[in-house]
């Protein structure tokens, strides 16, 4: 059985000892050549979430107007046909937008450390993380399934800060009859993202999200990666005295779990597919402690 052993030293995450059984078996769930795209579309000043990450910024860099105004690209010679282009900077947080975070997004404790024995003194440079960074995220390509906590409790999108426990989405499962296997993503549906980005909406679904236990439960079913529709996979406020991102400790932290954020189920859910082939390409970004992806469900 070939495993993916290419990520770096010190223990290896559960996505990157997948096996190609696993991806095979997402294949298998391809039967209709139908995909839905899990991303929605980015724009400058997009909402991030609080001041922890840096909003999206496009800013606009050659245009042809000030190409031929400033006229110093002489490198094009005789240029008859007026040739220009259009390219751009864009200023952003990898966790804007749908993205995976990396395993040393979250760190804890007095030494500041993060998966695998990794601490700030000696594996964090002026670059970014040294170790378990965005460039050592391997490719998302497995069985997803999709759990429906709205449509559990008969509402549009739970209300803003709602914890989702292990009995909610054992319920969710059991409703859906649907099954977690070891080498899946659980992608958690909430709702709010299905009224983003109008700020009344925001207001009064935002961040709901799992708590601890259900953390935990998912984990211990031997999932890959977990996933939510929110700007947080947890739900905030926390529901854990005197830890403020219990979930994030317990994923990134202490299991080698991978947390997907922004990752719209509103179409899968409307159509009631509740497994799919999943399929998200990280971008290997040497430091950066995410990824933006383009996630889609195939079935």
């Amino acid at each position: 059985m070939d495993r993916v052993t290419d990520l770096n030293q010190g223990p290896q995450s559960l996505l990157a000892l997948r096996s190609s059984q696993d991806m095979l078996r997402a294949f298998a769930l391809v039967r209709e050549g139908r995909l839905f795209d899990l991303e929605r579309v980015r724009y400058p000043h997009m909402p991030a979430q609080g001041p922890a990450h840096v909003p999206l910024q496009v800013t606009a860099y050659r245009t042809p107007r000030g190409i031929q105004v400033q006229d110093d690209q002489k490198w094009m010679g005789e240029n008859n046909v007026n040739f220009n282009w259009m390219s751009e900077v864009i200023n952003s947080s990898a966790h804007c937008g749908a993205h995976i975070d990396s395993l040393a997004h979250a760190t804890a404790g007095p030494d500041n450390h993060w998966f695998g024995g990794s601490t700030a003194d000696k594996d964090l440079g002026d670059f970014g993380p040294l170790t378990h960074d965005a460039s050592q995220i391997p490719p998302v390509i497995t069985k997803g399934v999709l759990i429906d906590i709205p449509a559990l409790k008969g509402i549009d999108a739970l209300p803003a800060h709602a914890a989702i426990t292990a009995g909610d989405v054992k319920a969710a499962l059991a409703r859906q009859n649907t099954v977690l296997q070891p080498g899946d993503i659980a992608l958690i549906r909430t709702g709010q993202l299905d009224g983003w980005p109008n700020e009344k909406f925001i207001a009064e679904h935002e961040l709901s999200g799992i708590d601890h236990g259900a953390a935990v439960y998912l984990a211990d079913q031997g999932v890959v990666a977990i996933g939510s529709d929110g700007p947080c996979v947890e739900n905030l406020p926390s529901s854990t005295e005197g830890n403020p991102h219990p979930v994030h400790i317990e994923l990134l932290i202490e299991r080698g779990i991978f947390i997907l954020e922004m990752v719209d189920t509103i179409e899968i859910a409307r159509k009631g597919i509740y497994e799919f082939c999943f399929i998200a390409l990280p971008l290997k970004i040497k430091g950066a402690t995410a990824s933006m992806i383009r996630p889609v469900a195939i079935v």
